[in-house]
């Protein structure tokens, strides 16, 4: 398979080609709805608007539910003096590991500190320093200060402030909340091109909309997320089900990277029976001066970075992710420590001062203590394959943010890059939609196989995927995870509800995610496999790709040469002046 294939059968399991789901009751019409309500959705809202007769954004629970509130650390530019964009491209190209797409990076970073300007013109407070000059810090992987950040630690939240802010004080853009997107309807055009005709929603608690209805539209923006619930422990809220990116892979479009998951080094340890989402320690505490340690002091417990990676505690996240697993594995230790307490309490006030409350609300002083951390799910790298401009191979259908695969990030993605994409590449959309909207099409009769999956399954899914494809990979662990999927595929739902919709997308991406990781036999990113250590090129450079045809998936193999050979080896040195 490594020389690349037409695509080879996933698994023994057929998935639901479409959700069951009641006939709409309602319909209404927008030349573009926007999934999402994050930094992607609301700036591809912003941007559309005024240039199509209608936009409608439409939200899975309300406008700042989703993870762009929760980011803590910033958003990455080369806005600082000295940097540029060419040394953030190097970053994010090594971090990477080789599986990024270079053009899309070049976009990123060349285009970011205008969107980034942008968004401070639009009302974004980002803290400055006591000179007025914008205040940036340092995360891993990165080799300049380049992370813009607001109200110390609440940078996602000021960010959504402001586009919120922004969207209802535009009254051509129209929200629907408490909106699940179930799927796309799709239809033929005068050439008999299948594409975007609408999508079904359903909707709580808006009057004549309640339940299920169709939006017909001209096209769709997918910015719905990511798919961090599909594991027990994730830093992810818990509206990220995954739903966008199983309605595109029933719609047709490709997966991409889906095995690229990353794991968040420093997540607060709460307990071995904690569940969802979990309390993040950004990375922005490490780049201000905090360290692992694998004990407490009095067990004469020592720094865990040093000799690791030259960027000791700054280095990607994926080195400190593994770094910090193989030391829990050898002490039988279920987290390792963070020790930030010479930061002093006046600086946890002024520059974390969120992390530090929920550090407080559960029983951890950050000030006087240790924080015990271990790796939890915090960002998918892969997602809906697009084009540098947001397109996807279903026509209508484009998709930026988490839910995408834009490829930016490869196979890591490098600390505060997020937000940066759904910034830049929302832009990039709609710079290019107005012009090439699609006409109407008409939905057509939907040939796929309904099904739908129990909503008691989803427990069983995450601890499924947390156990066998999670930070640690085997190809064993693997096998075992898609004979206990295949199962529960056959589980079927005797209700017709969210929480059988949201499991059968966890299950969906789910199996897709575990058949990429089990063909990738390699280390290389945030995939982490323990049978096959080690980088391997030759192989195993490329990207997976995962297609469904009326519920059954296939996975093929594109071969790409790597993007960041020349670089890994001489990047990682501190520069001149600057601090490891």
């Amino acid at each position: 398979m490594p020389e690349g294939s037409e695509g080879v059968p996933a698994a023994v399991r057929r998935l639901p080609g479409r959700l069951v789901a009641p006939d709409p009751g309602w319909t209404t019409r927008a030349d573009v709805v926007i999934v999402g309500s994050g930094i992607a959705g609301l700036t591809a809202a912003l941007r559309l608007r005024g240039q199509v007769d209608k936009v409608l954004v439409v939200t899975k629970a309300v406008l700042n539910a989703g993870s762009t509130q929760w980011a803590q650390g910033g958003i990455a530019a080369a806005l600082g003096p000295g940097d540029t964009p060419a040394e953030h491209e190097a970053d994010t190209l090594v971090a990477g590991a080789g599986a990024c797409d270079a053009a899309a990076v070049r976009a990123l970073v060349t285009e970011g500190p205008e969107a980034v300007r942008e968004l401070i013109a639009l009302g974004t407070n980002f803290d400055h320093t006591d000179t007025g000059e914008l205040s940036l810090t340092r995360e891993g992987g990165h080799h300049r200060d380049r992370i813009a950040h607001a109200g110390g630690d609440a940078t996602g939240a000021e960010i959504q402030r402001a586009l919120i802010a922004a969207v209802e004080a535009a009254p051509d853009i129209e929200v629907i909340q408490h909106a699940l997107a179930v799927d796309l309807l799709l239809g033929e055009d005068e050439a008999g091109v299948t594409g975007v005709a609408g999508l079904t929603l359903h909707v709580i608690g808006e009057g004549e909309r309640d339940g299920v209805g169709a939006v017909h539209c001209r096209a769709v923006v997918l910015a719905s997320g990511g798919l961090g619930q599909v594991f027990s422990q994730t830093t992810n809220p818990a509206v990220a089900t995954g739903d966008g990116m199983a309605l595109a892979l029933r719609a047709g479009a490709t997966l991409r990277d889906l095995e690229f998951v990353q794991f968040h080094p420093t997540v607060m340890y709460l307990g071995p029976g904690s569940r969802g989402q979990q309390p993040l320690i950004s990375e922005a505490v490490r780049g201000e001066g905090a360290f692992l340690v694998d004990g407490l002091p009095e067990e004469g417990g020592s720094r865990l970075m040093p000799g690791v990676h030259p960027l000791a505690d700054l280095a990607p996240r994926d080195v400190v992710a593994k770094a910090i697993m193989k030391r829990m594995l050898q002490t039988g230790r279920p987290h390792m420590w963070l020790d930030a307490r010479h930061l002093g309490q006046a600086f946890w006030e002024r520059r974390f001062p969120t992390i530090l409350a929920t550090a407080r609300s559960h029983g951890v002083d950050p000030v006087t203590q240790l924080i015990p951390v271990a790796p939890a799910c915090h960002y998918a790298s892969g997602g809906v394959r697009t084009d540098l401009f947001g397109r996807t191979d279903v026509p209508g259908l484009y998709a930026t943010g988490e839910v995408a695969c834009s490829g930016v990030h490869g196979a890591n993605r490098l600390a505060s890059n997020s937000l940066l994409e759904g910034l830049v590449f929302s832009r990039r959309i709609a710079d290019v939609l107005p012009a090439e909207l699609p006409a109407w099409r008409t939905p057509g009769e939907d040939r796929r196989t309904p099904g739908l999956v129990a909503g008691d399954a989803r427990r069983e899914v995450q601890e499924t995927m947390s156990a066998k494809v999670g930070v640690l990979r085997t190809a064993p662990g693997l096998a075992e995870a898609t004979v206990l999927l295949d199962k529960l595929s056959g589980h079927d739902a005797e209700t017709v509800d969210l929480r059988a919709w949201e499991a059968t997308n966890l299950l969906t991406i789910s199996a897709a995610l575990a058949d990429a990781a089990a063909l990738r036999e390699e280390t290389r990113g945030s995939h982490w496999r323990e049978d096959f250590g080690e980088r391997d090129d030759e192989q195993w450079a490329g990207h997976f790709d995962v297609r469904m045809h009326d519920g059954v998936t296939t996975v093929s193999f594109a071969p790409e040469p790597p993007t960041d050979l020349g670089l890994a080896d001489d990047h990682d040195q501190p520069q001149q002046g600057e601090h490891p």
